[in-house]
C-alpha cells in the first residue's frame, strides 16, 4: 500500500502553516483563488482542502458556530439535503493565544448534495464535509478549514470523468490518509506564524 506522505505547508504567504497530505496540490498553481482562501485539491479523488479568513462573526455564538457556517456554507453552495452528523462544544486554543485573549474551535461534520462550479442540480454529487471554525477573538478572525470528501459521484458530474460515477473508493483501500484524519491533522498542526496577517500588531 502506498503512504500517504504529509508536509508542513506554507499558506497565506507563510504567515500560518499547516501539515496534510503532498497529493493535495495548491489551486492557485491552476486557477486565481481569492486572497483570504487557501485552496488545495487531490484531483484523482476529487478531495479538497480549504483554508479561508472571514472577519469575525460577532452575531453567531461560538457554541454552534461551525454548524452556522457549515449551513451557511450549504447555502452559499445551493446544496439539497443538507443534515449535520456530529458537532462538537468549544474547545480552547492555548496554542493561538494573541495578545492574552484566547482562541477557541468548534467542529462539525455534514453530509449535502452539491454540484461542481457551475453544474445544475442534476449533477449533484453526495459529500461530506469537515469544518472547523477556529475563533480568533483577538484579531478579529473566523478561520474556517474546510474538508470536502466525496461520498457518491453523479454520472452527470464533471468529477465523474476523473473519479468515475458511484460511490467512491475508501481512502485506505487508495493508500491514502482518510479525510477525516487529513482535516484533524490539518487542524492540529494549524499555526500562526505572523499575527500581521490579520492585521494585527507585532
Amino acid at each position: 500500500m502506498a503512504e500517504d506522505f504529509s508536509s508542513e505547508r506554507a499558506l497565506f504567504g507563510g504567515a500560518i502553516v499547516s501539515t496534510f497530505p503532498i497529493r493535495f496540490q495548491d489551486v492557485s498553481n491552476i486557477r486565481q483563488v481569492p486572497d483570504h482562501q487557501e485552496v488545495f485539491v487531490d484531483p484523482s479523488r476529487d478531495e479538497s482542502l480549504i483554508f479561508e479568513l472571514l472577519d469575525f462573526k460577532h452575531d453567531v455564538e461560538d457554541n454552534g458556530s461551525a454548524v452556522w457556517f457549515l449551513q451557511d456554507l450549504a447555502t452559499e453552495q445551493d446544496a439539497e439535503g443538507s443534515v449535520v452528523i456530529e458537532q462538537s462544544g468549544v474547545i480552547e486554543v492555548p496554542g493561538l493565544c494573541y495578545a492574552n485573549i484566547p482562541s477557541v474551535v468548534t467542529t462539525a461534520v455534514g453530509q449535502m448534495a452539491i454540484s461542481k462550479g457551475r453544474q445544475g442540480r442534476e449533477a449533484q454529487n453526495i459529500v461530506r464535509v469537515y469544518l472547523a471554525n477556529l475563533r480568533l477573538k483577538a484579531v478579529g478572525t473566523d478561520v474556517l478549514i474546510c474538508a470536502y470528501e466525496p461520498i457518491l459521484i453523479n454520472p452527470l458530474s464533471e468529477s465523474a470523468s476523473s473519479v468515475g460515477s458511484g460511490l467512491t473508493t475508501p481512502a485506505s483501500q487508495s493508500g491514502c490518509m482518510p479525510m477525516p484524519e487529513v482535516f484533524k491533522l490539518a487542524l492540529s498542526s494549524f499555526k500562526v506564524c505572523d499575527w500581521s496577517v490579520f492585521g494585527a500588531n507585532g
